[in-house]
């Protein structure tokens, strides 16, 4: 009965969003997770942008990484090593052609996107930034990037400065470049908000921050999800995002740098498979990515994150961003029509990020409502607490988009919308 549904759901979603062929409906079925029953009622995901489920791919991976060919990296002349350090780099491999990177050596394992900006800041950071020069953000940063760089700015004596939005949400170029000047030494920014769903324009960005001598880092953590990440294009000199976010492990993410820039970089932390050579006087440190990557590494998320961004490039980004815009248009029209509510953020570039607040109700009390129905979505300041405050609140709603989302999830969020207004009037 469960197949038969998802069938005709197909069939009429071929009829709604006309000519793109990109089956939700048939990718549904590489999430296991989405078939378990929540509260009794369908598993209604809506909460991406804070972590991605999980295909059974990537899943198969792991386990077979565990099970079949687990063992320590880099270091053992025996099978299980060498096979384990072959997956890993293999990991490696498709990390950078999922970003485009020139090489794999351009790519950095860490724990996390947060870590990567952490280890940009202390390392890069803290070569090159003195009193007087400045750091530029915009206002709709995640604590990640604003808070790193807010204490590399205090330790260094360089100057923090954030760009205004316009008043819908959408990227300024004038408050931008406004806020550019030759003082300027790194700008970092995020390629889609996770509040506004605004997408920035990465690669002007760039060109506007490198015709001043700056360097450009781009938290992609959210943009990674909904659209092509080509760093030769945007000629980005950092980037990062997290595995959990595309379909991945927790405890694993990609930093990207530009390989001249990694060689000149000091190492973030010491330890194991770092060095080139030690004394009890001195060591001396070997190339990245190895240089940044001390002690045993986070094996087994690597290589399952590997396997699920081997999942996602067999897909068109093309397709899923057509798919996901009409999703999101839909979306936005059904809540729009909702009264006493508004949705924070209307940049024509959006991806499918919807931060919300309805008149008389509180958004934990929301998500309590929805949750009971089997509809999963975030509330709270999303750790980006000064941009909810600049808009004027302490807490929002948020409902977020992935590949596996589908009409009917619009549509059932919508109708626990009216349930919770109707259970609080």
């Amino acid at each position: 009965m469960r197949l038969k549904k998802l069938e005709i759901g197909f069939i009429l979603s071929l009829i709604f969003w006309g000519n793109n062929m990109f089956d939700a409906y048939k990718i549904r079925k590489d999430f296991p997770i989405l078939d378990r029953l929540i509260e009794g009622k369908r598993n209604t995901y809506l909460d991406t942008a804070a972590s991605a489920q999980k295909p059974f791919v990537m899943l198969e991976e792991i386990r077979k990484a565990y099970l079949d060919e687990y063992a320590n990296v880099h270091r053992g002349s025996y099978w299980l090593s060498e096979k384990a350090t072959e997956n890993y780099e293999k990991a490696r491999q498709s990390a950078a052609h999922f970003i485009n990177a020139e090489k794999p050596e351009e790519i950095i394992f860490t724990r996390s996107a947060t870590e990567g900006i952490n280890l940009v800041a202390a390392t890069f950071g803290a070569m090159t930034l003195k009193l007087g020069d400045e750091i530029l953000l915009s206002r709709a940063e995640h604590h990640a990037n604003l808070v790193t760089w807010q204490q590399w700015a205090a330790k260094t004596g360089a100057k923090l400065v954030y760009f205004d939005l316009e008043e819908d949400g959408s990227f300024s170029w004038n408050k931008f470049t406004d806020s550019l000047n030759e003082n300027t030494k790194i700008v970092a920014v995020t390629a889609m908000s996770n509040v506004l769903g605004t997408v920035f324009p990465v690669k002007q960005i760039c060109t506007a921050a490198h015709n001043v001598g700056a360097k450009v880092l781009i938290d992609a953590c959210q943009f990674a999800v909904h659209k092509k990440i080509d760093v030769k294009d945007f000629n980005c000199d950092f980037l990062a995002f997290s595995g959990h976010k595309v379909y991945g492990p927790t405890g694993i993410g990609i930093l990207y740098g530009k390989y001249d820039l990694l060689a000149d970089m000091p190492p973030y932390q010491y330890g194991g498979d770092m060095i080139e050579h030690v004394s009890y006087e001195k060591t001396f440190f070997t190339n990245p990515p190895a240089r940044f990557e001390a002690g045993t590494p986070a094996i087994v998320q690597a290589i399952g994150l590997g396997a699920s961004l081997n999942y996602l490039m067999q897909f068109d980004f093309n397709e899923i961003e057509e798919y996901e815009n009409n999703l999101t248009d839909y979306a936005t029209k059904q809540m729009s029509e909702i009264s006493g509510l508004k949705i924070l953020g209307a940049a024509k570039e959006k991806g499918g990020v919807f931060s919300f607040a309805i008149d008389g109700i509180h958004p934990q009390d929301l998500a309590f409502i929805l949750g009971k129905e089997g509809i999963a979505i975030r509330t709270g300041h999303f750790c980006a607490e000064p941009l909810v405050n600049y808009l004027g609140y302490t807490s929002l709603a948020r409902a977020s988009l992935g590949i596996y989302t589908i009409k009917e999830d619009i549509d059932e969020f919508i109708k626990a919308l009216y349930k919770a207004k109707d259970f609080f009037s």
